[in-house]
């Protein structure tokens, strides 16, 4: 292509070297080294270069489109410069973007193409930065596939054929230092690509910050300043977050946990209004934790964040990235932890965002049978490509390092694991040795685990996983997934299945209460009652509950005492803590206003002391993951629908005694098998008038010797109606 050629493909937007020509360049005219600069300024009336100070050169206009040359006879060496620009409203002075050299280190290229880039945030995305003493904002993205990549926005009208970036070609990469750009700008990607007829339109993949929907452009935003105050958290979190600790977690949507009774936009409180109410409001529960929903930003509110556009962005729709960090600072200084459901097993299709990104389909899968969920309208993840792996484990360690956040909850694991996941005979495609097993996401799980553990110790990682794959909580050393806990999703259907019963025939039906014990130990299990179980006509928790108004509540009182004295860790969406009548509605707040009435309120006691007690006996969270924190007392008491067991600390030097009536018919003189004799006295009884309960209960029992239900010693107790109790020796 010559000169001439070159300058009406700069000024289509069809040229993808731009610096090749742009910028300034020795050339070589007379048989003598001159020098000269090129600058393509559609709006600019006129271009003069400035150089040694304020020496004036004007720039010659080469094509009526905006393409300008300078040529410096008496030079031949390299001169720092900046242009005049004239036009129609006014005269400014700029740095030339094409002035400035290659900004990313060889060490970079060679992490990046080996698919090492654990931390590829500070490198792509938009970053503002100081350069040979000019401010200025540096961009790099990632498109193979493209033929051009251009940076556009108001700075540049969105015109596509200026601000075009440099390629590395065995990278794929592209970047573009633009000086004077500020924190604030809006903008996007504009990506060519041969095959296309038109460029795409993209948000940054690697953006910290983006519009409000329904608008969608990234946002030049630096994450520095914000001053973190959580240091004794980060320091204890290790130990606060070990297996042996009690882990108690309120599951939250930020948009519908408590909204503005006002006419303000959307109602939404911000994050730091949520830190002012929701904070405190866990902490009188006595949660552990708080686990979001996601947070990544996402165009469609009824999705809940679970179909990502920018996965480095927190939603704008509740304040900006710093805002988020001072929510987890909060969550820090008052001792709660804070997990983030994270969304690696597929994307949103919306065309702004990764969807078919440099014109190829570069982050998905091009055959629909493997790159397409059907059920969710979503693309999958081509985890085997060097460029999403970069990402994806970037992603994870992004929101550890920058946000301070202490676990990560992955969705939809068993979509990722099986490659026939909800699919029909024909509709997938079996892997290299013809099975089911997707072997490129199994091994981003792992990588992703022991990337993250290593760089994060005490962090933890629960997988949403409702198969029987093998090993899922385990170390990757041994062949597991590296996770550090699983949801019991079978806990979850049996529990709820059975609870949902009848009391009358809930003896037909008893294996439902115990079979969990036969598999209660093959994973670190987390117990979930999540928003999963709240919606699309499956009724809130109270709701699900048999029986009258005061039966139900009493259901649910026994639910939760049994899952707080069950081995595994705890789980519950917000809004079952009080007993909301209407399944979750994520287009407005919960029910606040039922607990004006007491059976609400005494819910809500229960659920406190529960905390209180989960967090002040160690016999309830120790041991959680073999037999030696559990026994069996009694499995078999079918007909009077009754169960119990006991629950030991480390080394049994303490213990715990839970009885669990299914039926609303209270017992008197019932025995129970006791470890050891003594007084025992109650520590938890869901049926106490506190709770809104019939009040029928023991206070302090002695044990009386003999042999009973294996046991040396019994103690004869009066067994409220649908209730839990749970006693505790007296030393």
């Amino acid at each position: 292509m010559d000169f001439k050629e070159t300058i009406k493909a700069i000024t289509r937007g069809q040229y993808g070297n731009p610096f090749s020509i742009l910028g300034m360049h020795q050339v070589n005219e007379e048989n003598k080294t001159q020098i000269a600069v090129r600058a393509f300024l559609p709006s600019a009336k006129s271009v003069n270069v400035i150089y040694d100070d304020d020496s004036v050169q004007k720039m010659e206009k080469l094509d009526a489109r905006g393409f300008f040359e300078a040529k410096f006879k008496d030079k031949n060496q390299y001169f720092p410069y900046r242009f005049q620009v004239v036009n129609e409203q006014k005269t400014k002075e700029v740095y030339d973007p094409y002035s400035f050299g290659p900004q990313i280190s060889d060490f970079d290229l060679q992490v990046w193409g080996e698919g090492n880039s654990i931390k590829a945030y500070e490198l792509l995305g938009a970053h503002v930065k100081e350069i040979h003493g000019i401010k200025g904002t540096h961009f790099i993205v990632c498109a193979p596939n493209a033929s051009r990549v251009s940076v556009v926005g108001d700075f540049n009208q969105w015109d596509g054929r200026t601000h075009a970036m440099r390629k590395y070609y065995d990278q794929g990469l592209w970047e573009i230092f633009i000086p004077g750009l500020e924190e604030g700008t809006i903008y996007k990607y504009e990506i060519a690509n041969n095959s296309l007829d038109f460029p795409l339109l993209k948000t940054d993949p690697y953006a910290v910050f983006m519009e409000k929907r329904p608008n969608t452009a990234s946002i030049v935003y630096s994450l520095n300043g914000y001053e973190w105050q959580d240091q004794k958290w980060m320091e204890q979190r290790q130990a606060k977050q070990a297996l042996d600790a009690p882990v108690s977690i309120y599951e939250v949507h930020l948009g519908s946990w408590k909204r503005k009774q006002d006419d303000t936009e959307d109602g939404f409180l911000s994050y730091r209004e949520m830190a002012k109410e929701l904070v405190p409001y866990v902490k009188s529960l006595g949660y552990t934790h708080i686990e979001l929903l996601p947070v990544a930003e996402h165009p469609y509110d009824p999705s809940w964040g679970y179909q990502v556009t920018g996965y480095y962005a927190p939603t704008s729709r509740f304040g900006t990235p710093h805002d988020f960090m001072y929510f987890i600072d909060e969550c820090h200084k008052n001792n709660i932890g804070v997990l983030v459901d994270w969304v690696p097993a597929h994307f949103a299709k919306d065309s702004h965002g990764l969807h078919f990104f440099d014109g190829t389909h570069l982050y998905e899968h091009a055959d629909t049978r493997l790159g397409e969920h059907k059920d969710w309208g979503t693309n999958i993840f081509n985890f085997g490509r060097t460029e999403v792996k970069n990402f994806l484990i970037s992603n994870a360690v992004y929101w550890f390092d920058c946000f301070h956040i202490d676990g990560i909850r992955v969705d939809a694991v068993a979509s990722m694991l099986y490659l026939d996941y909800s699919r029909e005979e024909g509709e997938w495609i079996p892997n290299e040795y013809g099975g089911r097993e997707n072997i490129q996401a199994i091994d981003f799980l792992k990588r992703f685990n022991e990337v993250v553990h290593q760089e994060f110790p005490g962090i933890i990682t629960a997988a949403e996983e409702s198969t029987a794959w093998p090993m899922v909580s385990r170390p990757t050393y041994i062949g597991g997934l590296g996770f550090d806990y699983k949801w019991n999703m079978g806990w979850m259907n049996d529990t709820l299945k059975y609870f949902e019963v009848d009391p009358i025939f809930r003896k037909h039906h008893h294996n439902q209460i115990t079979f969990s014990l036969i598999y209660a130990f093959t994973e670190n299990f987390v117990l979930p009652l999540s928003h999963d179980e709240v919606v699309h006509m499956k009724h809130s928790m109270l709701s699900k509950m048999p029986g009258d108004d005061w039966q139900k509540f009493a259901n649910l009182r026994l639910l939760y005492t049994y899952m707080y004295l069950h081995p595994g860790k705890k789980l519950l969406f917000m809004g079952g803590e009080f007993g909301q009548w209407s399944e979750w509605n994520a287009q407005s707040q919960l029910e606040w206003h039922l607990l004006q009435w007491e059976n609400h309120q005494g819910l809500q006691e229960l659920i406190k002391d529960l905390n209180r007690v989960y967090r002040s006996e160690s016999s309830m969270y120790e041991v959680d993951y073999d037999w030696n924190g559990f026994e069996w007392i009694d499995f078999s008491d079918v007909d009077h629908s009754i169960i119990s067991f006991v629950r030991y600390n480390k080394e049994k030097k303490e213990h715990l005694v839970g009885v669990f009536n299914f039926t609303p018919e209270a017992h008197e003189g019932y025995k129970v098998g006791v470890p050891e004799e003594g007084i025992y006295k109650e520590i938890i009884n869901s049926d106490v008038s506190k709770y809104y309960g019939s009040n029928v209960y023991n206070d302090e029992v002695k044990s009386q010797s003999g042999e009973w239900q294996n046991k040396s010693a019994f103690i004869t107790i009066t067994i409220p109606p649908l209730a839990g109790v749970i006693f505790k020796l007296k030393k």
